[in-house]
């Protein structure tokens, strides 16, 4: 099954492993599933330590790089998404979380989610 982590996720995955649910970490950790990460995960992340609001255990760098070596598949934002992202309605105002549902119905992925802005979409989610 494909899944697509949302950006909270893979802060969690690797800064406190505890807050995600056995049942979350059984989806992350099958071999059987493909787990997605939108580089919109990735400027999130970036824009938040720039300007303060995250503060990870690790460089940002560091974070980078066991994101790129982990089994994680890293999506690119394509043209489609966008588009999706202007006819979403505005449940959210968040343009990366808007991205993260288009991206999941453009590429019919469920979300792994605890934001409950995300899970008022009409997107498939698990948490």
């Amino acid at each position: 099954m494909k899944y697509l982590i949302d950006t909270h996720v893979i802060i969690w995955h690797y800064e406190s492993l505890s807050k995600i649910p056995p049942k979350i970490g059984e989806i992350i950790y099958n071999r059987e599933n493909s787990i997605y990460l939108s580089s919109i995960s990735l400027l999130e992340m970036a824009v938040k330590v720039n300007i303060g609001k995250l503060k990870l255990n690790i460089t940002f760098d560091e974070l980078l790089n066991h994101i790129e070596n982990g089994d994680f598949i890293i999506l690119q934002i394509e043209n489609e998404y966008l588009k999706r992202v202007a006819e979403l309605p505005l449940i959210h105002k968040d343009p990366f979380d808007r991205l993260l549902v288009s991206t999941a119905l453009t590429e019919d992925i469920k979300i792994i989610t605890a934001d409950e802005n995300i899970q008022r979409y009409d997107v498939p989610w698990v948490w």
